[in-house]
């Protein structure tokens, strides 16, 4: 009769054919419709292995994201640092000069 669909989802043809044909449909055109059916579904549906291979390319994708925001972070928190070293050198200026002149 028709291939099954191997897959995702089990689809009985036979079955789809069967209740088309007692519903007015031809044989002919009820064998099309699951020829069709099956195809769509085969075509527009994700295996397991799909899914695995987007849930890999996503871990990927978050990791060097990640990694680009600890590098970010990294520059930001060395940029902090030298300004605040900075503040505290000028604060210990000032104060001594402040010091000398009282």
């Amino acid at each position: 009769m028709l291939p099954a669909m191997t897959g995702a989802i089990a689809f009985d043809t036979h079955r789809f054919v069967k209740r088309l044909t007692d519903s007015g449909f031809t044989e002919k055109q009820a064998e099309t419709l699951a020829e069709e059916h099956v195809a769509l579904l085969n075509d527009n549906l994700a295996t397991k292995a799909d899914l695995a291979n987007v849930e890999a390319g996503l871990r990927a994708e978050i990791a060097k994201a990640e990694n680009g925001l600890r590098a970010e972070l990294a520059t930001v928190k060395a940029d902090l640092l030298k300004w605040m070293f900075g503040a505290m050198i000028a604060q210990g200026g000032l104060i001594v000069a402040l010091v000398k002149l009282l």
